[in-house]
């Protein structure tokens, strides 16, 4: 929208104008609260129930009915994994320009459904011939319904809370720890309940149940309709962004010492950036960073001259550096890819390590391989409150930070965490193998080698303590640090982090394959005895720790959000 360049806040040599603003409250509506935010989190638990029931043991799907090799099928869980995490960016874009997140989570909530009926229909009616084909595209259907829900059910969810009312801003903190519960919970009944309906009475009936449960929680939060905190489309944050580099495009020739007149540092208060979205958030302070970009905010002779501002060449100081705090955190994200090629080992060689293993408990029971996942759960239950209540107490008498440890420093946690992970799940393989060498097993991948299942547990234990560093100190990074405007898709890129780690895995997977096929001898063969995992897991331990190295050396140079002054937070509401 154009306005014309008088309402415009400047600095002219270094000294601010002063401005006055006037906002208008909108009527605060007497919906939302935790009677609405318990259909949502009904919603989430529902999905993440689902999710984790399938991913947990699909690779076992995979080898055992399509009988592909170990190492395609582990590359076509990544590959799904993957594609799950990135489609959220496009979810969080239709979210914020054009469907609003209520609109959204339908939507996503309907393509998830119809992906578990298809799958359902794959293993069980659908004729072989055509399984695979039908498989496969209904496992990418619920990909796309994954873009929609990640991105918004958590932040909709948050909605429900106003944070003017002092009432409210306690109960929504509250909500996060049980948000967080039953995700959790949620994830661990999948893979100690549906796995073992899988593994015991077939997949039919256990994604038969997924669906079921889908479509239950889709009718429980169309009953919470009337009492949900709707919020309308606030445009696209990425016109925002294009903006900056289109104008600093343009300004590329202006000279900061010689050309400027004066800075821009506010717009008119009726004035929206060009796409519908207002800036809403604080006033934040000028970094050295990218200072390429800063010509974008410079007010020069043609900008002086028109009467009109043109937001394609005149970008307020608050907006540059909106998008300098996104560049910022793009090298953190990348820091953190070999994070998530760890992760992804517990839906695949983790899983089918431990299927060669003594599960019996008593004379009936077999633990399925894929339900020790559920130990990361249980860990994560048990390393919260540890984390909350003594480390944070400790670290912050030594530090003097209010959270104990910086986020960065807590993200560098996780990060040691998971070397520390692969050496032993390395250790824990050599051992297996050697017991299977010992009694005459090397051969017979099908025979249980007389080595307990509990021997890979702590191998589970350091990946939930490494996911309550990690996970949580990128979740709360990339709230925190993006602005406020675009929080939804400062959650969707963290997921794409997870989503790209898992390409990263498939690359190494693809790159060792290659390499030790050259001798005749391939590290990730289907005799998993004859294979050498415990060498894949030694390559990935030793890229973990080069990639600790480089995360230490990019944190060192991150600039955390300055803010200069925090503007009056607008009830927005609808």
């Amino acid at each position: 929208m154009d306005s014309s360049v008088a309402p415009i806040s400047s600095t002219t040599h270094g000294h601010d104008q002063e401005t006055t603003t006037t906002k208008k409250l909108l009527p605060k509506p007497s919906k939302g609260g935790w009677s609405a935010a318990i259909f949502i989190i009904f919603v989430e638990v529902a999905e993440r129930f689902a999710y984790y029931g399938l991913a947990g043991n699909l690779i076992t799907y995979l080898t055992n009915n399509f009988h592909e090799p170990l190492a395609t099928a582990a590359k076509n869980v990544n590959m799904w994994v993957g594609v799950s995490a990135l489609f959220p960016i496009i979810g969080a874009f239709v979210a914020d320009s054009y469907l609003g997140r209520f609109k959204t989570i339908i939507v996503s909530c309907i393509v998830y459904f119809m992906g578990m009926v298809l799958l359902t229909l794959s293993v069980s009616v659908i004729h072989e011939s055509y399984r695979v084909a039908v498989f496969y595209t209904a496992l990418y259907i619920l990909a796309v319904g994954e873009g929609g829900h990640k991105p918004c059910v958590q932040t909709f969810a948050a909605d429900q809370f106003d944070e003017g009312n002092e009432a409210e801003k306690a109960e929504k903190s509250s909500f996060f720890n049980w948000w967080y519960l039953g995700i959790v919970f949620g994830a661990s009944a999948a893979v100690i309940f549906v796995i073992y309906v899988q593994d015991n009475f077939g997949w039919a009936l256990a994604l038969a149940f997924l669906a079921g449960t889908l479509g239950g929680a889709l009718l429980l939060f169309l009953i919470g309709i009337k009492r949900y905190r709707k919020q309308v489309p606030v445009g696209s944050p990425f016109t925002s962004i294009s903006q900056v580099f289109v104008a600093a495009w343009h300004k590329r020739h202006v000279s900061e010492t010689r050309d400027v007149l004066s800075l821009c540092y506010k717009v008119d208060d009726d004035e929206t950036i060009d796409g519908g979205r207002k800036s809403k958030g604080p006033t934040l302070a000028r970094t050295n960073q990218f200072r390429c970009l800063d010509k974008a905010m410079i007010i020069d002779d043609i900008d002086t001259a028109s009467r009109t501002r043109d937001p394609w060449r005149l970008c307020t100081v608050n907006q540059v550096e909106e998008v300098k705090l996104v560049l910022g955190l793009i090298p953190i994200g990348l820091a953190c890819l070999m994070y998530a090629a760890v992760l992804v080992q517990l839906h695949t060689f983790y899983t089918k390590q431990g299927s060669t293993m003594y599960r019996s408990i008593g004379p009936h029971f077999k633990i399925p391989p894929a339900s020790l996942q559920s130990v990361v759960g249980l860990t994560i239950l048990i390393a919260v409150p540890i984390y909350d209540r003594v480390f944070v107490p400790m670290a912050r008498k030594i530090t003097g930070h209010p959270a104990g440890i910086t986020m960065l420093q807590r993200i560098g946690v996780g990060l040691f965490i998971s070397v520390i992970q692969m050496v032993v799940s390395a250790l824990v393989e050599s051992r297996r193998v050697s017991v299977a060498r010992e009694y005459g097993l090397i051969d017979m991948p099908k025979a249980t080698v007389p080595m307990s299942l509990w021997w890979i547990v702590p191998q589970y234990m350091l990946s939930g303590i490494g996911d309550v560093f990690i996970i949580v100190g990128l979740q709360e990074l990339f709230y925190d640090q993006v602005p406020e405007e675009m929080r939804s898709v400062g959650a969707a890129a963290y997921l794409c982090v997870t989503g790209v780690g898992s390409f990263v895995s498939t690359w190494i997977i693809s790159a060792v394959q290659a390499i030790t096929s050259k001798n005749g001898h391939p590290w990730l063969g289907d005799n998993i005895n004859r294979a050498h995992l415990d060498r894949y897991y030694w390559v990935v331990a030793v890229l973990s720790g080069l990639n600790v190295c480089v995360y230490i050396w990019i944190a060192k140079r991150y600039v955390y959000k300055k803010v200069e002054a925090v503007e009056e937070k607008i009830d927005e509401n609808v």
